[in-house]
């Protein structure tokens, strides 16, 4: 199977530098010729990666799938009849998915799409199957959204169906910043908002892999503090750390309840990213799950922790449906680095300090540049990648770490 050349297609609307990883390791797989389907013009490649493709094809709207259907018709006369069709983005699993139905490729089905993609659909699915996660209600209007408020109780969480990265999610403590958000924000019939309880305890990820409808293996993360409350106070600089003790018996709970998730859910063959808490009592909620990579430089840092490709692994997957499981070899971590006031970036303070005391610690880094504009989400202007044998070594320099380096913006 490794042997044969496949003709594969991968949908890149936007050629950021991390979707760049994710082309260059399909790419470079032997065996693969590999055609992509961006809204950005190829000049925007670097030139090594460009002369890999197979193939290229723009188009005006890399979402839409009677565009990205024209598009690997088109290429599939260049490169041969698609036979797998990828894309790291979760905005267009669905697409992607009706793509394959309708050309025939093999794939994720647009039933098991939807079920990740929409949220409201996907929590209906988790508790059928009976596992645990927030209690929820989609709003059409204003009433529904009042009466679901009074259901749930306050506070509680305002998410589009099909948000992604905590993109567009509010939480709302009383009555007054429901109507508040209400009138912002009027949900309608082709356009409703998700409530959701708010869940409190300690907030987490498990990345893992599926084949053939079987989990194989599996990362956790620690998040440090979450990502809606770095989101409430733009101080926050976030750090996340990936425990080297992944198979230690207390995460025994998460990890039935997200096999089980994974097989409501209905998926075959992937990694994917479910995002789950630790309440006080010890019990464990699933949050959401998303089959597609993670975000946020997570598969950079699982890289590191496990010495491996987890580009290049991803690919291979998706492609030929191999994965050979690796131990992790390192507790790893990433601090991302958010700049303090407003404006362009001015400076970064600390950078000394941290470098005497966490040098040997670092593996990749990228530092905010003076005068760049400043981030809106929880990733910030830059990040360090930390890793060491033990995991208090990577927590605690985590935590100095974002207590040392100040990015300050122009006041």
């Amino acid at each position: 199977m490794q042997g044969q050349a496949r003709s594969v297609v991968f949908v890149a609307p936007f050629l950021a530098e991390t979707t760049q990883r994710f082309i260059r390791a399909a790419a470079n797989l032997a065996g693969v010729r590999l055609g992509l389907v961006s809204q950005d013009p190829p000049e925007h490649l670097p030139g090594d990666l460009r002369s890999t493709l197979a193939a290229h094809w723009r188009v005006d709207d890399g979402m839409d799938p009677a565009h990205i259907a024209e598009a690997v018709r088109r290429l599939s006369r260049r490169i041969g009849p698609a036979q797998r069709l990828l894309g790291a983005l979760e905005q267009l699993q669905v697409p992607l998915a009706r793509v394959r139905e309708e050309l025939g490729i093999e794939g994720m089905t647009v039933d098991v799409a939807r079920n990740f993609r929409d949220k409201s659909r996907m929590k209906d699915v988790l508790r059928a199957a009976g596992i645990p996660c927030a209690r929820h209600g989609l709003a059409h209007d204003g009433r529904q959204a009042l009466g679901h408020a009074e259901r749930l109780g306050f506070p509680l969480i305002v998410k589009p169906p099909a948000g992604a990265a905590a993109r567009g999610t509010f939480r709302l403590d009383d009555q007054q910043s429901l109507v508040q958000c209400l009138e912002a924000m009027p949900p309608r019939a082709d356009d409703p908002l998700l409530l959701e309880e708010f869940i409190v305890g300690e907030e987490h990820s498990f990345d893992s892999v599926c084949l053939d409808g079987r989990m194989i293996w599996h990362s956790l993360t620690h998040y440090r503090p979450g990502p809606l409350e770095v989101l409430r106070h733009p101080w926050i600089q976030w750090t996340v750390l990936l425990p080297r003790e992944v198979d230690d018996p207390r995460y025994d709970d998460i990890r039935d309840v997200a096999a089980g998730a994974l097989r409501a859910l209905g998926l075959h063959t992937g990694l994917t990213h479910l995002e789950w808490f630790r309440r006080p009592d010890g019990s464990v909620a699933v949050s959401e799950v998303a089959a597609r990579p993670p975000g946020a430089q997570f598969t950079t840092v699982m890289s590191y922790a496990h010495d491996l490709d987890f580009y290049e692994a991803w690919a291979r997957l998706m492609i030929f449906e191999r994965f050979d499981p690796p131990a992790r070899a390192y507790a790893a971590g990433i601090a991302f680095l958010r700049g303090q006031g407003r404006g362009r970036v001015r400076s970064i303070r600390g950078l000394e300090r941290a470098q005497r005391e966490m040098g040997e610690l670092v593996v990749e880094v990228r530092l905010p540049r003076e005068g760049q504009q400043p981030a809106s989400s929880y990733e910030g202007e830059g990040y360090v990648v930390l890793r060491h044998e033990r995991t208090e070594v990577v927590a605690e320099a985590l935590a100095r770490l974002v207590e040392t380096v100040r990015v300050e913006l122009e006041s």
